[in-house]
């Protein structure tokens, strides 16, 4: 009914009461309660004023304007005292119940004194004695009275009052209950005996309009605390679902823009605020836009550390805000609000725990959470580099030294070593620095640009030639003809390499330049021609040729020569590629193994990388999995800290993959997240990101998490897109989504991901996904109580199904229409047909039916479609119906119960426990047709049906004692 069509009756104000319970918290659903209110008092009905005052009061309780909630508590409090008898049973308990909103609303308006609030409690405790209620709800009042304003001990003591004194109907729920008695064991910080309080609410066992929402967003800082990320995590992603579109639940939220301030999700913080902007300014309850604002002190001031004071954030309507700007103005708006209730309060508590907590220190550098969110913070190096203390400048002398050591060893971040000795040289004199050192520095920066140092390898060797090293001269001229090749030009590398090649080998013979020299000669040459194999698929025999060639110079020569062991474990991978050019994949996948073990041998691990990931890939391409993992888990290991963002995302990405292909969910989801935090951090959250996040809301999902698996797929359909990912990939994530929606019991929700997902699938070649999601997105709509939009979803699917020969989900669409059915205008004639015609579609297709296996299992869809047909017609009967009328609905149904019995028989043991049930439905109906004795036959069938069957069987001891059930009248 509108809003504006008036109520002609109580039962239309019930109605319109109960339609504006169900709309979102806000201030449209709180005015439409005045309204309510308003066509309440028209009525001249004295309990129609009562519930529209309660229903008032209840969804002002429920939003962001509770301080409107007293002027109908007054008013009902006086109906009370003057006409009692004007409440019924149900108004009489509301009434006593919102006692105790009120002592807590009053604990969050500082104007209200706290003398009034003492007062009130004395009424409270003085009304539930005289109704004859526990004093619980009164002791749990003052114990927070006692602890808002910091009187621990008379807070102590009315703690243990609360927990001694008895649980009766006016208490709170258990979850609520627990949420406060495990957040005084926080307040003295026994953090693990509240999270154990907790438990039964975490782990759904108690649970209430705000519970467990309020519990895990409690429970985030004390996890966090004790080390335990993972669950805060989980708890972060669960509870922040519930509590988004609460708009009463600003306090709750605040939890979770704290943690990503404490864990550095500074980005995330951000989107948060951004969703509620209403929450900065709204001041209906003022205790929890302290606590709002104090969390936004804490992010801004994070974010303001991390030299991001100027950046845009999102802050109270108006204005824009920098995060300084805002910082300064949420601690002045939090510490003010704070003053005011310690002014009330007579204490300093109040204020204190309010900078306690803007002060907070991060508890974790950075916890990844599986959604897509920026790196806030710079990203640091992948592996820093440690450098002595900076008090004075290093000398040339040092630079030089720590960089020719670094080279030697072939260290990670030699180059940047060398940059710094550049760095020095460029500001020498001349004559300070000889012509050697020029050349190493040419030379190694000439590494650092990749295919564009050929001119500076050039200049090195020019330098070196000056110097007197005329086999670094050489080697120099060979690592440019070798870039000239990454540059792809590949005849000009291959032309460039031989003056070089003939040249290091005659200095050889002559002993005028060492095996360092020669070895980087020859695998400058070895390198060039491989990418002649690689790129044009020519010369293998030569590049093996010139690849042994190099393993007989440096091969047993490394010792502790890292750079020669280094040549050797190249030269080996190379030989493993033109093994896996030639065909040779198991041949390619031990020289590449053996080139890792070479690298890992001589304390190169992160060299070993590379090979250990062509390892794998090979090992899948055979489908050795056990092979695979282990080759990926040793990347993992080898890299450590070496291994760049977009590499690790990778490495963990594959290893989730090959993890959740051998069932193993919960480690693979962990390697998922990691994947999806390094693309993060690598810059690409939109591409590889976005896979590794529909990758971990998929395992997610397998675990039963859910809510976790619908956060982290709704922010991997934000990035995938059909171009980049395929629409498979699209398709697959809206599937899952809508099976955690539909688990979580968001079916409107549900069916909408089902259905964008089938309109992809609909165009596909191959139509079995597209009728399965048409079908899923049914159901969802008829959970969603959209019974006509579900009954075309599934006349959709049975189309689909008929056109592909799927008969059992034919028939099973056919039965779902037809239950649907009695809800909608067809009722039961169109329901009676519907089932008619799923009964025929079995019994066709059953006719001329060859195959044993494939005709059993559509025998048993035939049993289940009378069956079912049985149970419609049973339930189809209308309250109001006469006699006549429930007798044939009966008759009709046992007559197909009793068909669904002769066709489960058929199937012999495998259809034993469908007949004993169709069996006894039968003999419930022949009891409700008044024939005992059918109807005691019949369960004995059942008793006799299982004589030797398994005694722990569930089923077997579920069948017989219904049986013993129907036979007691009997037997009486």
């Amino acid at each position: 009914m509108g809003a504006t069509g008036g109520i002609a009756d109580f039962d239309a104000l019930r109605r319109a009461m109960a339609e504006n319970s169900e709309e979102p918290e806000g201030p449209a659903r709180n005015a439409r309660a005045e309204q309510l209110l308003a066509e309440a008092e028209k009525l001249n009905v004295p309990l129609a004023v009562v519930e529209a005052l309660g229903h008032q009061l209840k969804v002002y309780n429920y939003s962001s304007e509770k301080d409107k909630m007293f002027v109908p508590f007054a008013r009902l409090l006086r109906l009370w005292d003057e006409r009692p008898g004007d409440f019924d049973e149900y108004e009489t308990h509301s009434l006593y119940w919102v006692f105790k909103w009120m002592s807590a609303g009053m604990l969050d308006q500082p104007h209200i004194p706290l003398a009034s609030i003492e007062k009130w409690l004395g009424e409270m405790e003085h009304r539930y004695r005289l109704a004859g209620h526990s004093e619980r709800a009164v002791r749990s009042a003052e114990f927070s009275v006692a602890a808002h304003i910091g009187d621990l001990p008379r807070a102590e003591r009315a703690y243990a009052a609360w927990l001694a004194a008895d649980r009766d109907r006016m208490a709170d729920c258990h979850a609520c209950e627990l949420h406060g008695q495990g957040g005084w064991q926080l307040r003295n910080g026994r953090d693990a005996e509240a999270l154990e309080l907790w438990g039964p609410v975490l782990e759904g066992e108690y649970s209430c309009a705000h519970e467990p929402h309020t519990v895990l967003a409690s429970s985030l800082v004390p996890l966090l605390r004790l080390g335990r990320a993972d669950e805060a995590r989980a708890h972060h992603l669960r509870g922040f679902r519930l509590v988004r579109p609460m708009e009463s639940m600003r306090g709750a939220y605040a939890d979770h823009v704290e943690f990503c301030a404490l864990t550095g999700n500074e980005a995330r913080g951000l989107e948060l605020l951004a969703e509620r902007p209403a929450y900065f300014t709204d001041t209906g309850q003022p205790r929890s836009r302290m606590d709002f604002l104090a969390v936004v002190t804490l992010l801004m001031e994070r974010l303001t550390g991390l030299g991001l004071g100027e950046q845009r954030v999102p802050g109270p309507a108006g204005r824009a805000w920098s995060a300084a700007e805002l910082a300064g103005h949420a601690r002045a708006e939090a510490l003010e609000l704070a003053a005011r209730f310690d002014a009330r309060n007579g204490t300093s508590y109040v204020g204190d725990r309010v900078r306690e907590r803007m002060d907070q220190r991060p508890l974790v550098d950075r916890l990844p959470l599986g959604v897509r969110a920026a790196r806030t913070a710079p990203a640091g190096p992948v592996a820093p580099v440690v450098r002595a203390p900076a008090q004075e400048p290093r000398s040339l002398s040092a630079l030089l030294a720590e960089a020719r050591r670094l080279s030697d060893t072939l260290q990670p971040h030699a180059l940047e070593a060398w940059a710094a000795v550049a760095e020095a040289v460029e500001g020498a004199e001349d004559t300070e620095v000889d012509a050697y050192v020029r050349a190493e520095v040419a030379d190694h920066t000439a590494m650092g640009r990749g295919p564009e140092g050929a001119e500076l390898f050039e200049r090195a060797a020019e330098l070196y030639a000056r110097a007197g090293d005329e086999g670094e001269a050489i080697a120099a001229r060979a690592r440019a003809a070798y870039v000239r090749a990454l540059a792809g030009e590949l005849d000009a590398a291959t032309a460039a390499i031989g003056e070089p090649y003939d040249r290091i080998l005659a200095l050889y013979a002559d002993e005028a330049t060492g095996v360092r020299q020669t070895a980087s000669v020859l695998m400058s040459r070895a390198r060039i021609l491989m990418r002649r194999v690689h790129e044009r698929s020519e010369g293998a025999a030569e590049a093996e040729q010139a690849v042994r060639e190099l393993l007989a110079l440096v091969g047993g020569r490394g010792g502790s020569d890292v750079r020669l062991v280094s040549r050797a474990a190249e030269g080996r991978a190379m030989l493993a590629e033109l093994a896996e050019h030639a065909g040779d994949g198991e041949r390619a996948a031990e020289l590449f193994r053996q080139a890792s073990a070479q690298f890992v041998g001589a304390q190169l691990p992160w060299f070993a990388v590379e090979y250990e990931v062509r390892v794998a890939a090979l090992a899948h391409e055979q489908g050795d999995m056990t092979e695979a993992e282990r080759a990926l888990r040793a990347a993992l290991e080898h890299g450590g800290p070496h291994v760049e963002a977009v590499g690790r995302a990778q490495l963990h990405l594959q290893l989730a993959e090959v993890l959740g292909g051998r069932g193993a969910a919960e480690e693979a989801a962990e390697h998922a997240l990691q994947a999806a935090h390094w693309a993060d951090e690598a810059g690409e959250s939109s591409t590889l990101g976005a896979w590794a996040r529909h990758q971990l809301g998929g395992l997610l999902l397998r675990q039963g998490r859910f809510a976790e698996a619908a956060e982290v797929l709704e922010s991997a359909l934000a990035d995938l897109s059909a171009e980049t990912h395929g629409d498979g990939a699209v398709v697959q994530t809206q599937w899952w989504l809508g099976d955690c929606l539909s688990e979580l019991g968001e079916h409107h929700a549900a069916a909408e991901r089902r259905l964008q997902a089938a309109e992809i699938a609909r165009h596909w070649p191959e139509q079995h996904d597209h009728a399965t999601l048409a079908h899923l997105a049914a159901e969802s709509l008829g959970n969603a109580g959209l019974a006509a939009d579900a009954d075309r979803a599934y006349a959709r699917a049975g189309e689909l199904w008929r056109a592909m020969g799927n008969v059992h989900f034919l028939v099973r669409s056919l039965r779902a229409r037809a239950w649907l059915a009695l809800r909608t205008e067809a009722g039961t004639a169109g329901a009676r047909r519907l089932m008619t015609a799923a009964v025929t579609e079995c019994e066709t297709a059953l006719t001329g039916l060859r195959d044993p296996a494939a005709r059993e299992r559509l025998t048993g869809e035939l049993g289940h479609t009378h069956r079912q047909f049985g149970d419609l017609l049973a339930r189809s009967v209308p309250e109001d119906a006469q006699d006549a009328a429930i007798q044939d609905a009966f008759e009709a149904a046992l007559a197909e119960t009793t068909a669904a019995i002769a066709v489960f028989a058929e199937l012999g043991a495998d259809g034993l426990h469908s007949r004993t049930g169709a069996e006894l439905a039968a003999a419930w109906l022949e009891a409700d047709l008044s024939r005992p004795a059918d109807a005691a036959a019949r369960a004995r069938a059942v008793l006799d049906a299982y004589r030797d069957a398994d005694p722990e069987d569930d089923t077997v001891r579920a069948r017989r004692a219904e049986a013993r059930q129907l036979l007691e009248p009997a037997q009486a």
